[in-house]
């Protein structure tokens, strides 16, 4: 069974059912809903009346986290944690869908890379907040309160120290997290992917596991805590202080999900670069495999591989996973058509109201004019410029592309012929908002030696003739060398 989707001009998506997935939704009446920020898409999949899956796609900006609650749907997004809401009212039915999520309410956060979140007893959200290492929640009047924070993390600063990413819930209280390591310098968790993950109990501070490689979705399910070692393919639970893997999967596991005795598990393709060195990569290679990404239903009495969602396309990478029980086919409204204009409701209503859309509405195809005041250019004026300085974090080969036209010498030249050796720490000038200087380093371990190198530097011409590369490059030395008195405080044990 396959099925092909595409929302607009954007790049189409293939997704192959196993056989009988089909069959299995209808028989446990469910559906389920996953995220890729790396497509920028939210998933909902249910099933239509022809025997074939009905896939709804919406686009949102790097959507991750995903949580199922009652009828609604919280996620986390770059800047944004939304709340979307079932409008249907029962039995009410929608272009077939039975099921209806509207964007309803958001929060903006700020890009603080939220991973996980969950919705609590007392109906508050809480979030993993990676970038500044700890749990947070939504306060009004600020873009995060934050709750709490490992105990080898100093201070709250968004510099993702030991990537915090995953958050499991218990009894309707945030209550194991998992990291990739106990890092306390910037991005330090680049060098510990393969065997420094840990997974902690929030109200005792205590780690419960040690030594997994990259660990990600803790779940607390019919009395035990499940968890995905993505750096090796795992599933598995925690017995004690020990990691008890149940199956393998071709990829990287990351997103997860329960149903009665089913878990629902993400499957993402490796990164090349990015994931080089894991157990995983060489698991895929002794048996002859090539990673994949998809969604695995697995049988929990027996441990087996029930049923697979293959993905193909755009789509390489998943985050999250959701079930979404009682429900045959789910909708999102986007924003990219006018059906979030025209669907209209309010109490006595009796339903969904679809107002009578009008033919070239103001607005529509007007350019819109950007708010404020006409500046002077900086560049007419003959004083050094109002420069910013700021720490560029989380940066990989493949995000760097983007800055290409800042790197010199090439760091597109560099990647052909330089493997990376370790994390890389960038810092930024800008004025008026736009980067006009960028500089890269790179900072990995060497004969128990942190080693640094610039390995790009680059200012606009229009500013060359300010000393603003050399300020960018004593910036950038500062943090690197706090980075290395850190790791060295750390290896004393002081």
């Amino acid at each position: 069974m396959t099925e092909q989707t595409r929302v607009g001009n954007a790049p189409a998506v293939t997704m192959q059912a196993s056989d009988e997935l089909y069959q299995w939704l209808e028989a446990e009446h469910i559906s389920f809903g996953f995220t890729t920020y790396q497509a920028n898409r939210l998933f909902l999949v249910g099933r239509n009346d022809n025997g074939r899956l009905a896939v709804n796609e919406r686009l949102f900006d790097k959507p991750m986290g995903l949580y199922a609650h009652d009828s609604r749907l919280y996620l986390s997004t770059r800047y944004q944690i939304w709340q979307l809401e079932d409008r249907l009212s029962p039995g009410e039915r929608y272009q077939d869908c039975d099921r209806l999520y509207i964007p309803s309410q958001s929060h903006t956060t700020g890009d603080m890379n939220v991973h996980d979140l969950a919705v609590s007893d007392a109906q508050e959200i809480f979030f993993i907040n990676s970038d500044f290492s700890c749990l947070g929640r939504l306060q009004t009047g600020f873009s995060f309160a934050p709750v709490w924070m490992p105990p080898f993390i100093s201070k709250l600063v968004p510099e993702d120290r030991c990537h915090l990413n995953g958050l499991a819930m218990q009894d309707g209280q945030p209550a194991y997290v998992t990291a990739c390591s106990t890092s306390d310098v910037a991005t330090g968790w680049r060098n510990q992917r393969t065997d420094g993950g840990v997974v902690m109990h929030i109200p005792t501070n205590e780690i419960v596991v040690a030594g997994l490689s990259m660990p990600h979705s803790p779940r607390w399910y019919q009395g035990k805590l499940w968890v995905l070692n993505s750096g090796t393919g795992e599933f598995g639970y925690i017995d004690g202080n020990r990691f008890r893997p149940v199956i393998f999967c071709p990829g990287f596991v990351r997103g997860l999900a329960f149903w009665k005795q089913y878990a629902l598990v993400g499957l993402s393709k490796l990164r090349s670069q990015v994931f080089t060195g894991l157990a995983l990569e060489q698991k895929l290679i002794d048996g002859n495999m090539t990673s994949q990404c998809g969604l695995a239903i697995i049988d929990l009495d027996s441990g087996k591989l029930l049923h697979v969602l293959h993905i193909e396309g755009v789509v390489e990478e998943l985050f999250d996973v959701v079930v979404i029980p009682n429900v045959i086919r789910p909708k999102a409204l986007g924003f990219q058509d006018d059906e979030i204009d025209r669907l209209i409701s309010f109490p006595g209503s009796n339903g969904l109201l679809i107002t009578k859309p009008t033919v070239n509405r103001p607005g529509l195809s007007q350019p819109v004019q950007k708010p404020g005041v006409p500046r002077i250019s900086k560049k007419d004026q003959p004083e050094l410029p109002d420069v910013r300085y700021q720490k560029v974090l989380n940066l990989t080969p493949e995000n760097l592309l983007a800055y290409e036209h800042m790197s010199q010498p090439s760091l597109r030249g560099r990647w052909s012929t330089h493997p990376q050796r370790g994390a890389l720490l960038g810092m930024s000038a800008s004025v008026d908002g736009k980067m006009i200087g960028f500089v890269v380093a790179e900072s990995w371990q060497e004969n128990d030696q942190l080693t640094n190198e610039i390995i790009s530097s680059y200012v606009s011409p229009a500013f060359r003739h300010y000393p603003i590369e050399q300020k960018l490059h004593v910036h950038l030395q500062r943090v690197l060398q706090e980075n290395q008195n850190q790791v060295s405080i750390n290896q004393s044990g002081e």
